[in-house]
């Protein structure tokens, strides 16, 4: 039966799901095939905790889809890792040895229920999972990664910076992707990041980077990045946008998920006729709010823009004075003062809006669930990933 048997498909979801204790499968997996091929290792980083763990789920996820006899969105997927995972040096050899130990990894875990329908559903979902991955790697003739050189780096805020760029060649993407990164402090170690401008011609990016607690590559970039670094970029993830004919717009930004709604914005700036498009930008505290004086050159041009800032406390810490002044000149929505979900959803629920959400997973989730309790249609909201 194979990929149509539901039930051993089932055994192999719970067999890798993190919920259920998959953790020593996971880590025997790697373990296997780090032993079998030992170049594999280098392409890893040092501290392998969260690989573990994001593996884990992908696998769970992939086994769920299979059992409810979903395929197109699992191949789309594989398909954009096999491409992706090319930045990393894969090579068709590494997908020989990762199947090899995957198969014998998951048969030794459950040796104790292992039968001919097992092993066939085992063998057709592990080769599905490499065969895309590996074609479509095979097939992708674009470079991997493209290079570039920082030649600006503005601290905004204590916890927020700028960082501008220079690329060997430019990278081709639509407002409201993202990239993967790789800076010279933490080799191997990728961190996710929007660019806060459409894609330019001559190769100049733009990233936003706040410094998460305990986040190694955040702290590393906002505090040690230097003109003259040479960043790595991977080639473009997700599908947030905007339908210029699909209504009017509603975008809520924390802290420096401003960043893709912002090249969407300017984005939309090249256009003489677009739909109304309100913005909340939200900070903890109104120094946070560190690009809307760009927000008001905007807004003050194009009449379909309209920005309320939002910051949960009313007045700075004393850190504050230590970096650029962020108030704007009089023209945008009065600075409201709480929390994010609540003035935007104070305002009602917005249903008759297309909804796009950015920022940390709190936060959007938070958001969103407070705009479908008022009554905000799910299928109109949208945001990235919530585990990037």
């Amino acid at each position: 039966m194979g990929l149509d048997d539901r039930d051993a498909l089932r055994t192999l979801r719970d067999a890798v799901d993190p919920a259920l204790g998959s953790e020593e499968l996971i880590r025997t997996f790697y373990t296997n095939w780090f032993a079998a091929d030992p170049s594999v290792r280098d392409l890893f980083p040092p501290d392998m905790a969260q690989q573990r763990g994001v593996f884990a789920q992908v696998m769970t996820w992939l086994f769920d889809e299979l059992v409810a006899q979903r395929a197109d969105e699992p191949v789309a997927f594989l398909a954009q890792l096999g491409r992706d995972h090319r930045k990393y040096g894969v090579t068709q050899q590494h997908y020989d040895s990762m199947q090899k130990a995957l198969l014998g990894t998951l048969r030794g875990h459950l040796v104790d229920s292992w039968n001919d329908r097992l092993a066939e559903a085992t063998h057709d979902a592990v080769a599905l999972f490499i065969g895309v991955m590996r074609g479509a790697a095979d097939a992708e003739k674009e470079p991997p990664y493209c290079d570039g050189t920082v030649i600006e780096h503005i601290r905004a805020t204590r916890d927020v910076s700028v960082v501008r760029l220079q690329l060997d060649r430019p990278l081709s993407y639509h407002p409201g992707q993202y990239v993967t990164v790789q800076v010279p402090q933490w080799p191997r170690r990728w961190r996710y990041l929007s660019p806060s401008i459409p894609a330019d011609p001559s190769g100049a990016i733009e990233f936003h980077i706040r410094s998460v607690t305990g986040g190694m590559v955040s702290t590393a970039i906002v505090g040690e990045t230097t003109p003259g670094d040479r960043w790595r970029l991977s080639n473009p993830h997700g599908g947030l946008h905007v339908a210029r004919d699909d209504g009017d717009v509603l975008m809520v930004a924390g802290s420096t998920g401003l960043a893709p709604l912002r090249a969407l914005i300017m984005d939309l700036t090249r256009y003489g006729v677009n739909p109304r498009v309100h913005l909340f930008f939200g900070g903890r505290y109104p120094s946070d709010l560190y690009d809307l004086k760009t927000l008001w050159q905007i807004a003050s041009q194009n009449p379909w823009l309209s920005v309320t800032p939002v910051s949960e406390y009313n007045v700075d810490s004393p850190w504050a004075r230590d970096y650029p002044d962020v108030t704007p000149p009089r023209g945008l929505h009065v600075r409201q003062t709480g929390m994010l979900p609540d003035v935007v959803t104070s305002y009602g629920n917005w249903g008759d809006r297309q909804i796009l959400i950015c920022g940390g997973p709190e936060m959007v989730q938070v958001t969103k669930a407070a705009l479908i309790a008022k009554g905000a249609p799910p299928e109109r909201i949208q945001h990235d990933p919530l585990s990037n």
